[in-house]
């Protein structure tokens, strides 16, 4: 009987651990400043609408760039999103939330495999490391099926730069996976935003806003739908 021999772990290089330590203390910092200080009173429709009113045509592009640092900050997409359609409306507030969506999932992607990547990769054992070669093989669709069932957003976007995913798999599987929902969400908000705006609340009786009822439940049920046919291939 042949004997097969157990391929021995590579240690961490201190150099791969500090790195890691250094990503550790980013999310740590990043989630207590958010916290513990005046920072989130930044990332409100208020605060950033008295920002961004006085910025023009730069608006729209300035608050991809507030959405992106919000996502490494650990601000909830969901927030972001809302602030966004409720500020540009349906259509303007998807395309800029979806740009600045992409930004900070690239961030927070980079910002984890520049640090993390290497120790991680030194301390997967046999049994872990079959799924980070699969996620390699197979990265696209991953990315593609974990946002399209909601997985948590930023910690996704972390934790996929500690695989061997390549970037451009994440980045497609990303930007394809998170139009739905950021679509919908928009959609909704920014409908009733315009409605509020124009002060004809009879406008709540519109085909846009039962639209935009109809498209939240929908996805409500997408996460579902998504994995009953995955389960069915």
């Amino acid at each position: 009987m042949e004997e097969h021999t157990e391929q021995p772990r590579t240690r961490p290089t201190r150099k791969a651990a500090i790195k890691a330590l250094a990503l550790v203390l980013f999310i740590a910092g990043a989630i207590l400043v958010v916290q513990f200080t005046p920072v989130k009173e930044y990332f409100t429709r208020e605060a950033l609408g008295d920002f961004l009113e006085h910025a023009g045509w730069w608006a729209p592009a300035l608050f991809s760039l507030f959405y992106a640092l919000g996502v490494c900050l650990f601000i909830p997409g969901t927030l972001l999103t809302g602030i966004g359609a409720a500020l540009f409306g349906p259509y303007v507030g998807f395309v800029f939330v979806w740009i600045g969506a992409m930004i900070g999932a690239s961030a927070a992607f980079f910002i984890a495999r520049t640090l993390g990547r290497d120790f991680a990769a030194s301390i997967v054992g046999d049994r872990l490391k079959k799924y980070d070669e699969a996620i390699e093989r197979h990265g696209f669709a991953t990315v593609l099926y974990l946002r399209l069932i909601y997985f948590p957003f930023t910690p996704m976007n972390f934790g996929m730069g500690l695989t061997r995913v390549r970037f451009w798999d994440y980045f497609f599987g990303t930007a394809f996976g998170i139009i739905a929902g950021t679509f919908i969400l928009t959609f909704f908000i920014g409908t009733l935003r315009d409605v509020w705006l124009s002060g004809e609340w009879s406008g709540l009786l519109s085909w846009q806003v039962f639209l935009s009822l109809a498209l939240l439940a929908f996805s409500l049920y997408l996460p579902r739908l998504v994995k009953r046919t995955k389960g069915e291939l």
